[in-house]
Formats: C-alpha cells, sequence, structure tokens
C-alpha cells in the first residue's frame, strides 16, 4: 500500500501529470509487489519561491525540473527491490514525460502496517495481523 506524493515546480500540463503518476505506479507493480488497484498519488506543484532544491547534492547535476517522489511504503521490501524500484521509475519517467535521470529525486519512507487506516477509521493490515 504505497502512498506516492509528487513534488515539482508550476507550470506543467495534466498530460505531463498523467505520465508521471503512470510512469511511478508502472514501476512499483513491476518492481515493489504493489497490487491492482492499490494507487493512491497526489501531485503538488509550487511556485518558486516555495520549491527550493539542491543543484549539486551528492554530485548529481539537478535542473530546474526536478520531481520529488516521496513514497510512503510498508517496511516489507529488501535493498534489492529498492534499488529496482528507484531505477525503474526513471527508466520510465525518462521516456515519458522525458524527465532527465538527474531530475528524479525519490524518497522512500517505511512504516508498520498498522500506520494505515484505508478508511471507516480502522487500521485494517492490524486487523488483518490481529
Amino acid at each position: 500500500m504505497p502512498l506516492v506524493q509528487v513534488s515539482l515546480r508550476r507550470g506543467k500540463s495534466a498530460e505531463y501529470h498523467q505520465a508521471l503518476f503512470e510512469g511511478v505506479y508502472r514501476a512499483m507493480r513491476e518492481t515493489f509487489d504493489v497490487p491492482e488497484d492499490d494507487r493512491f498519488m497526489t501531485i503538488t506543484e509550487h511556485d518558486g519561491s516555495t520549491f527550493s532544491v539542491s543543484s549539486t547534492y551528492y554530485g548529481v547535476e539537478r535542473s530546474n525540473e526536478v520531481v520529488i517522489i516521496r513514497i510512503t511504503a510498508n517496511n516489507t521490501r529488501g535493498l534489492t527491490q529498492k534499488q529496482a524500484l528507484y531505477l525503474r521509475i526513471v527508466e520510465l519517467l525518462q521516456a515519458n514525460p522525458g524527465v532527465r535521470p538527474e531530475d528524479v529525486f525519490i524518497n522512500l519512507v517505511e512504516v508498520l502496517p498498522e500506520n494505515w487506516s484505508f478508511g471507516h477509521g480502522i487500521a485494517q493490515y492490524a486487523v488483518q495481523q490481529g
């Protein structure tokens, strides 16, 4: 159950947004064992005054077209699976909508299964386990 939050600078088209959604979702399905229809994603656009990203941190030359992808997911995947996810996201977003690999910033936030409620105020994963 990943929750995906994408942040980028203001001014991209609806088609660009949709390509981001599709690329990240496809990468999660292919590499992260995300089931079909497990799709919870948002995009937030920012003006330049509310979006600040280092252009050179860790030796990566970023442009003003950086896309920040934060994925919150259960802490059930190993390093190999995470690395495959990161690489596949970059490949797919480079192909469409044309994001430079240097401009894809990914942050994976891992949480315990009981930290989710999909509705009705119930921690569904905790009920399944308990």
